[in-house]
């Protein structure tokens, strides 16, 4: 069995490839249930998190990501999501390889939000706003970057130090990165607003959207979390990586459907649909469109079978 480490999987795992195999694996016959989830108590003000996610192609490969999220190791020095990946061969069941779940994880994740980019934003999208400045948010940078002909980039955080030191090390001549104190201002000035944080408070109001942008809300994966207010999804046209999993698991779509603000039918396509031309994605260009993720199998399967191909 292969040991691949996470240098060997952000190396095999290049945007425009892994945008394109996960836009073939959500138009092929990849089964992924639910992923399992269970909340570990940790006697902190915030609980850990077990992730179980499977999926299997038949008689290709059979894997399994077991991920683990802990809130509080940010203030260790430590990512908040950990784990690892076990591929299996489709036909005898015996273990190929093992691969760096986190490095998979942030890799596919972000190409996910780069592939409905592709059907949802406008193709001249050039400011990009990155809100958040944990593990995800180099990668969501540069995914949607190969996308879309992205120049300046504004990052915020709840911490500035943060914010400035990450943007520092993206920052270059043909690519502006900077980071922001003022998230009202930089929301409204984005063309693209890609979230990935922990927040149970949203921190995008619906009020400072701007005709014809794109929201990307990638952090929230318990219903609990938000990122995007109500108004937010009140002005937007929806969208979801899986029906299944955001309106079971993804607190942005979770609440404003149990609170009616959103209806089942009002959610206008998801990965599935999108990149089998079942459904529209962008419709005018002033349309406001909004990309919520939660995560699904089916990327993990895809990317590992990548990295595997090439590492």
């Amino acid at each position: 069995m292969r040991i691949i480490s996470a240098g060997e999987v952000e190396a095999a795992l290049d945007f425009d490839s892994l945008v394109e195999r996960l836009r073939q694996a959500f138009r092929s016959d990849i089964e992924a249930p639910v992923r399992h989830h269970h909340t570990i108590e940790t006697g902190s003000a915030q609980d850990a998190t077990l992730l179980l996610m499977p999926a299997w192609q038949a008689r290709r490969h059979i894997g399994i990501k077991l991920a683990t999220v802990f809130p509080d190791n940010v203030d260790l020095g430590l990512p908040a999501v950990m784990g690892v990946y076990l591929l299996l061969d489709g036909k005898s069941g015996s273990p190929l390889a093992l691969l760096d779940g986190p490095m998979l994880t942030v890799r596919r994740t972000a190409a996910a939000s780069a592939l409905a980019s592709r059907y949802l934003s406008r193709p001249d999208s050039e400011r990009l706003l990155m809100v958040g400045t944990g593990a995800m948010a180099p990668h969501l940078i540069l995914a949607h970057a190969a996308m879309r002909p992205i120049c300046n980039v504004l990052i915020w955080g709840r911490s500035a130090d943060k914010a400035a030191k990450l943007a520092k090390s993206l920052d270059r001549k043909d690519f502006r990165v900077s980071h922001t104190t003022d998230l009202e201002d930089a929301a409204r000035g984005a063309h693209i607003i890609s979230c990935a944080t922990l927040t149970s408070d949203p921190l995008i109001r619906g009020d400072w959207l701007q005709p014809g942008q794109h929201i990307d809300l990638v952090g929230g994966f318990r219903p609990d979390m938000r990122e995007a207010d109500n108004e937010a999804i009140r002005r937007a046209r929806v969208f979801v990586d899986t029906h299944a999993g955001a309106t079971k698991e993804a607190g942005d779509i979770v609440q404003p459907l149990d609170s009616g603000v959103l209806a089942a039918e009002d959610i206008a396509a998801d990965l599935f649909e999108l990149t089998r031309g079942d459904k529209a994605g962008r419709r005018f260009y002033d349309q406001i469109t909004l990309f919520k993720s939660v995560g699904t199998a089916i990327e993990d399967l895809a990317a590992a079978q990548l990295t595997v191909e090439r590492a």
